[in-house]
């Protein structure tokens, strides 16, 4: 039994692909990952805490900007939003 040589050549070629795609994905990395489910929920609780303090940050600096930028409109004085704002930081400061 003789093989064939350009399928033998078309297969190794397939076969290469098959390895640089795989090895592009890091199927080893996510496999190995697996194996370890203690490492696994460290690294994603590691990542939700980034997560969550990211957002507060976030959060807290967008508001900051914003209370900031109505109270200049309030220093600025136009009549009808002025009243408006005014009441809006009465009720906040009755709130603390």
């Amino acid at each position: 039994m003789k093989i064939e040589r350009p399928k033998t050549d078309h297969l190794i070629e397939q076969m290469d692909r098959l390895t640089r795609h795989l090895e592009a994905l890091r199927i080893a990395d996510y496999i190995e990952l697996l194996e370890k489910p203690w490492r696994l929920i460290t690294t994603n609780f590691i990542a939700g805490v980034a997560r969550g303090l990211g957002f507060a940050v976030g959060t807290t600096i967008i508001f900051a900007l914003i209370v900031e930028a109505l109270r200049r409109i309030i220093l600025i004085n136009i009549p009808v939003i002025n009243d408006y704002l005014i009441e809006l930081f009465q009720l906040i400061n009755l709130k603390k």
